[in-house]
């Protein structure tokens, strides 16, 4: 589907839930900004939620808590992965969109980022070339053999949801 009929398809659903899935460095952030002021839906970052001061994840209880207290409100696009939690945002979602976007692609967009601040990070922490990074990348080359099998069996999971699947940047 182009991402025109997407948009056409979009704008015709009321109360609209989005969930925005895909690699690191995929695209995630940069679509649901542009979504969100297109559609005047409220946008929130998984990592911004998540994260807290020195990398540190907060308990999973406390985690499942807050996601459940997001996907609660009236409208909203979500941007964002952790798998371990992504059936709750599935579930909740009108509307799943999968940035199915070519690892290499991917990869060079986190070292482009890299160290610069994101409006999809918390303000506090900093990405640089260290192991965390490096753990980072390592995900993002496993992405297809992990957690794009749980993205996809969420999908056959939830086949009355909507499902776009974008594989290219270009419009």
């Amino acid at each position: 589907m182009s991402h025109i009929t997407y948009l056409h398809y979009l704008l015709k659903v009321p109360g609209t839930f989005q969930s925005i899935v895909g690699n690191n460095g995929s695209g995630k952030s940069f679509l649901s900004k542009e979504l969100s002021v297109i559609t005047d839906l409220p946008l929130v970052h998984l990592d911004v939620e998540f994260w807290r001061p020195n990398w540190e994840k907060p308990p999973k209880e406390e985690w499942i808590k807050k996601q459940t207290e997001l996907i609660s409100k009236e409208k909203w696009i979500i941007d964002g992965n952790h798998t371990d939690t992504m059936e709750l945002r599935f579930k909740a979602a009108d509307i799943v969109i999968f940035l199915d976007i070519n690892r290499f692609v991917c990869l060079v967009s986190i070292f482009i980022r890299c160290g610069k601040k994101r409006s999809d990070m918390p303000q506090y922490l900093e990405e640089k070339l260290d192991m965390g990074f490096f753990q980072l990348c390592k995900s993002l080359w496993s992405f297809s053999k992990t957690r794009k099998r749980i993205i996809m069996d969420l999908n056959k999971k939830y086949l009355d949801k909507p499902f776009f699947v974008i594989k290219s940047r270009k419009k």
